[in-house]
């Protein structure tokens, strides 16, 4: 992992703590969330205050996260939105997180200008001993406060101005008075300056967790599934009528079809889809090239293609697919006629325009594990654990491809790759389905028994 970490390419944009005085609020923090301390000067944090120095030093690479479930965080700076987060249990914490210290960013500055923010996303779950309790998480809320406890000071104090307003002898209650005048030396002017966090509520019915050995949950579909990434026959019964496995190729595809999740890379406006597609293909060839042990260190597209050439009976039926659809796109071949059966098919899409984007995005990223920079954008987590094992090879040349390639512009390959135009087209008609009845009858991907 070194290679990563000396790129920026894992642990980047951590915040650095290495202040005492912040150091100290982390563990006024820490001491307030769990009960214990660091001992460390300094250490780098991510966007919920988790430090893998400080897991490390614990032992406990779960310490703000137990169980996986309710995760707990320390804010010392709104500069912390930028940060990644680290052992993620559900994709969208990170998001969650984000978008609260964006809707409170002003109120946030304040409080962490003396204190550490330290709080809690919580639902109604508080373990996930088996599959089926995922289904209970409906609604993520966050609670947060200082640690010296300042917004429920600001509340206490807004109640005893309203009783000294509203109530007869509140002028002559001389210990109201003192109350008031001793909070507010903790709080500040409430009237002028009011300092309240935005009570905040997330829907999380679509999203993927690593529990189980990670498990994909759409739920708010016109065709709801759950994906499993491992045997869906050791997730027992769920409490949605159709569970899929990665193996089970052509659900899948009928399941992004019926939904409408997904579309054709060469079909998508405002991408170079040649490419795109040219770089699969490229990434493809590394893997290949890699397990024979072939030195690829500073290869350019055009030893690329000696090398496609020399190994052309090696490369697999992924690889000349995409080829196909290569030729077609540069106006030079037929229509390939690619199925959910091929292995090239799910490296031929993308997500389509939908709130859920990411999330497919992130099953797709793991049903094409050769096309690494899709891995490593939409699925970290999956990418670090495969990246463990690749050969040498393959990871310098990785390395060095993101490195170079997408490091630089983030947000510019991003935009490349999975974003979308308006069509200015009019819309085409719908595509025909089959008759609802026979949907109603065995389901959008055929009749499936059980589990």
């Amino acid at each position: 992992m070194r290679r990563l970490i000396e790129k920026g390419l894992m642990f980047g944009n951590l915040v650095h703590v290495e202040s005492p005085v912040l150091v100290e609020r982390y563990n006024r923090a820490l001491e307030h969330l769990t009960g214990k301390r660091t001992a460390l000067s300094d250490f780098h944090i991510d966007i919920s205050g988790f430090a893998p120095e400080i897991g490390e030093e614990l032992d406990d690479p779960l310490y703000l996260n137990h169980a996986g479930v309710n995760r707990q965080f320390i804010l010392l700076t709104t500069e912390q939105k930028r940060a990644p987060l680290l052992n993620a249990k559900f994709s969208t914490s990170r998001g969650i997180l984000r978008k609260f210290i964006e809707e409170n960013e002003a109120q946030l500055f304040a409080l962490t200008a003396k204190d550490a923010v330290a709080g809690e996303m919580v639902n109604s779950v508080y373990d996930v001993s088996s599959p089926r309790k995922l289904f209970d998480i409906r609604k993520i809320e966050i609670e947060a406060d200082t640690t010296g406890g300042t917004l429920r000071d600001v509340d206490r104090l807004a109640g005893m101005v309203d009783r000294f307003k509203t109530e007869e002898d509140a002028w002559f209650d001389d210990v109201l008075i003192a109350e008031m005048i001793g909070l507010a030396g903790k709080t500040g002017d409430i009237a002028r300056n009011p300092v309240r966090l935005k009570e905040m509520s997330f829907d999380q019915r679509n999203f993927w967790t690593a529990h189980f050995g990670g498990l994909y949950l759409f739920q708010e579909m016109d065709h709801p599934a759950a994906i499993a990434s491992q045997d869906r026959a050791a997730l027992g019964d769920l409490p949605t009528k159709y569970v899929f496995d990665l193996s089970q190729r052509n659900r899948i595809a009928k399941f992004f079809e019926y939904n409408d999740l997904v579309e054709p890379i060469v079909k998508a406006r405002g991408v170079d889809a040649a490419a795109i597609l040219r770089q699969k293909m490229d990434f493809i060839l590394v893997d290949v090239a890699a397990e024979r042990d072939i030195d690829l260190t500073g290869a350019t597209r055009a030893d690329m293609r000696r090398l496609a050439r020399r190994h052309a009976d090696d490369l697999p039926e992924a690889f000349h697919g995409l080829a196909a659809m290569l030729r077609w796109a540069e106006g030079g071949g037929d229509w390939p006629r690619i199925s959910s059966d091929h292995p090239a098919y799910f490296y031929t899409l993308r997500a389509a325009a939908h709130p859920d984007a990411d999330l497919v995005n992130m099953l797709l990223a793991e049903l094409t594990q050769m096309d690494v920079r899709q891995l490593f954008i939409c699925h970290k987590d999956l990418f670090y654990r495969l990246y463990a094992g690749w050969p040498d090879a393959k990871r310098a040349y990785v390395v060095d491809f993101l490195a170079r390639e997408y490091q630089v512009d983030k947000a510019g390959a991003r935009a490349a790759l999975f974003g979308h135009e308006p069509d200015m087209a009019d819309p085409a008609p719908p595509p025909k389905r089959p008759k609802r009845d026979m949907i109603a009858r065995v389901g959008p991907w055929g009749a499936m028994r059980r589990l």
